[in-house]
């Protein structure tokens, strides 16, 4: 495998809920719940689960537009969260993101132009004429013409202002790029080329991806390795032909057979886990109480994230056996 260029160990984060009119006492929700992930130099990395599992956030640690409860975020070996105000700021030249809403991240009183520069302008990178020249190639380079440079948010379409936020991303010449449901909010006929853009991006700045989504056709296009994510915790981790060829946890299987097809067979086997995420279990596995599959072990023990084949890891007491 190549260097990592992102490891994650260990990585926490609480958030604490008021009491209300009828529970005085305070809820501790763990968003992220002990996570330990790599992220591999020139890879694209797809994150998969329901809403509310803890991707975003993981997201926003990894930006660090937010701080852990405990835990740690190395990047290429060196702890970002001990980051003096320097350091964090070249990080974050090098770690840019692509939000999921292509209008309400751009500033609606900038031009199209102003938006890409602004990062050039924040870290000081070249001087007037050499920003201007940056901003027009990246315009061309998303699929925007010159004629569009002074146009503001609400003159474009969705897909365009979504080409207006890649560019700004790719400004810096970042190598990681985080995509944060880039295309759920655009039409079905914009979202593959949003997403073939994407691709021909990563070869040609030779990019490190993190990908997001709740669409696993789309994680399925995109991604070189998956991990599933459930109420804060990776259930499994695979390469992306291994998680939809052999899927090894239960709520894999879950989030598989929600996909279209023509394979009622599969369909039956997994039909029985049914219901939605909610409270995590105060004991054993946070899946137990959708699983069709529960033994008695899961409810006295709580799953480790454990090593089933080469790269392939799986958070599940009965992987292999159903």
């Amino acid at each position: 495998m190549p260097p990592s260029l992102i490891e994650i160990q260990k990585l926490y984060k609480k958030y604490s809920l008021g009491s209300g009119i009828l529970n005085s006492q305070k809820r501790v929700i763990p968003a992220v719940n002990n996570v330990s992930l790599q992220i591999y130099k020139g890879e694209t990395l797809g994150l998969v689960g329901e809403s509310g599992c803890g991707k975003s956030t993981l997201a926003r640690l990894i930006a660090v537009l937010e701080k852990p409860s405990s835990g740690n975020i190395y990047f290429k070996g060196e702890d970002i969260f001990l980051y003096d105000k320097k350091a964090l700021k070249a990080y974050r030249r090098n770690v840019q993101l692509i939000f999921q809403d292509p209008y309400s991240s751009l500033n609606p009183r900038k031009s199209a132009a102003s938006i890409i520069k602004e990062p050039l302008t924040i870290h000081q990178v070249g001087n007037k004429n050499q920003r201007q020249e940056s901003v027009a190639e990246l315009m061309e380079k998303v699929g925007l013409n010159k004629e569009q440079t002074n146009r503001y948010p609400h003159e474009f379409s969705g897909g365009q202002r979504q080409r207006i936020g890649i560019a700004r991303a790719l400004v810096l010449q970042p190598e990681l790029i985080i995509a944060d449901e880039p295309v759920s909010a655009l039409d079905v006929s914009i979202q593959a080329q949003i997403l073939n853009l994407l691709k021909d991006l990563k070869q040609d700045f030779g990019l490190t991806y993190l990908f997001i989504s709740h669409d696993l056709n789309v994680i399925r296009h995109m991604s070189d390795r998956i991990a599933v994510m459930y109420l804060g915790q990776i259930v499994e981790l695979a390469g992306a032909s291994e998680i939809y060829e052999h899927p090894f946890h239960p709520y894999t299987r879950m989030l598989l057979s929600a996909l279209p097809g023509c394979d009622p067979v599969n369909k039956k086997r997994i039909a029985a886990i049914k219901g939605e995420a909610g409270a995590e279990n105060d004991r054993g596995c946070n899946f137990q109480n959708r699983c069709p599959y529960k033994r008695a072990v899961c409810s006295e023990q709580e799953p480790v994230l454990a090593q089933i084949e080469d790269e392939r890891f799986c958070a599940c007491h009965l992987t292999g056996s159903i």
